[in-house]
């Protein structure tokens, strides 16, 4: 096995004090330069000099060994086959650097690529079937647009959302409220293992740390961060996700509620939510132009050089030959198109969502499209 080098240990010591925050790493770094590996080589009086940083604070400083074992935690790193994205680091989530409380630092495990589009999806872990169709639902269509779901992995709407991106094909990351190596509920056991595979599993917390009522309102604050915008599915006026959105709203971000029955107290907070602002969430179009992608998505129209077709430029291959297929047939279905173009059906159905969320294609209720 072999043990993993860091450049600088000093931000994963400081990530797993207790005590050691993200507000107090920024008044340390203030005073040392913003050289993390300074702060260790001060003694107890210089570092009671730093505003907030008082007699039991500088006392887990210096003593840092007593609190954490370094050695350890490379070997658990290693094992995992894990990293610790510093906040210093190119691959630390670009959006998450801009909260008030960003984290030192996040364990991640799979393939974290903080270049990509990211939304939260969150919800009641006692999510009806409706909230967890919706959740999914949501979820398959935003992985198919290239966005990485991201969600919290809990019991109900959370882990419908990750099945959702899977099945997808997807990307989806989910954040955790304990150690990176526990799997929190322990059902989750292939969802944790098949998610480190198509996206990645992160946390802030070291290895080994169980979940606790202080740790899910911190992971929380990451889910908002890292995403751009957080659609709430479901959720009670007290719910946890409740606390997400507030979150989301102090971050700046978009947030989105499912409406729901009026006589279901799950839904009762997504309705307050929409009633103090949030944005009501019919569907993937909703989120696409709130967010303005849809005038992003929306292509020019050029004549082929045959100028026999008039076909849209930036397409890909998959939706030149529908567009086309489309064009000749006026009307047809997906399976039509399925057997007629000898692609599967699921390729062709989210090939036909990319032309109507770019307006080149309509739906009509019996299932058959045009083009539009």
């Amino acid at each position: 096995m072999k043990t993993p080098i860091l450049e600088d240990p000093s931000l994963i010591i400081l990530n797993a004090l207790p005590n050691v925050g993200p507000i107090t790493l920024k008044r340390l770094l203030a005073h040392f330069g913003k050289n993390p590996a300074r702060i260790f080589e001060a003694s107890r009086i210089e570092l009671m000099k730093i505003e907030g940083i008082g007699d039991i604070l500088s006392e887990v400083i210096t003593n840092w060994r007593s609190y954490f074992n370094l050695e350890n935690e490379l070997k658990y790193l290693s094992k995992h086959q894990a990293q610790f994205i510093s906040c210093n680091s190119e691959k630390y989530p670009p959006l998450l650097k801009e909260i008030y409380d960003p984290p030192i630092g996040l364990y991640s495990l799979g393939n974290y690529n903080p270049g990509l589009k990211t939304i939260a999806i969150v919800g009641s872990r006692r999510s009806t079937l409706y909230g967890l169709k919706a959740a999914k639902q949501l979820a398959i269509e935003l992985a198919r647009l290239g966005f990485c779901v991201v969600s919290g992995m809990a019991r109900g709407a959370d882990s419908a959302a990750h099945e959702g991106a899977l099945s997808a094909g997807g990307k989806t990351v989910a954040v955790l409220g304990c150690g990176p190596d526990i799997i929190y509920p322990p059902e989750n056991k292939d969802l944790y293992y098949r998610i480190q595979e198509s996206g990645a599993i992160v946390s802030e917390f070291p290895f080994g740390k169980q979940a606790d009522k202080t740790t899910f309102p911190r992971r929380n604050r990451i889910v908002s961060g890292m995403s751009q915008a957080i659609i709430v599915v479901e959720t009670s006026s007290n719910g946890g996700s409740m606390i997400t959105a507030r979150m989301a709203g102090e971050q700046g971000r978009h947030v989105f509620a499912v409406p729901g029955r009026i006589d279901q107290a799950s839904s009762k907070g997504c309705h307050e939510l929409i009633r103090d602002g949030a944005s009501l969430c019919t569907g993937i179009d909703v989120i696409l132009e709130e967010l303005n992608y849809l005038t992003q998505l929306e292509v020019p129209i050029q004549q082929e050089l045959g100028g026999l077709d008039i076909i849209p430029s930036g397409l890909s291959d998959i939706e030149t030959k529908v567009f086309l297929a489309l064009q000749a047939r006026s009307i047809a279905t997906i399976d039509a198109l399925s057997a007629c173009l000898n692609e599967p059906s699921q390729k062709i159905s989210a090939t036909l969502l990319m032309l109507e969320l770019k307006k080149l294609a309509a739906r009509h209720t019996d299932g058959s499209y045009e083009i539009k």
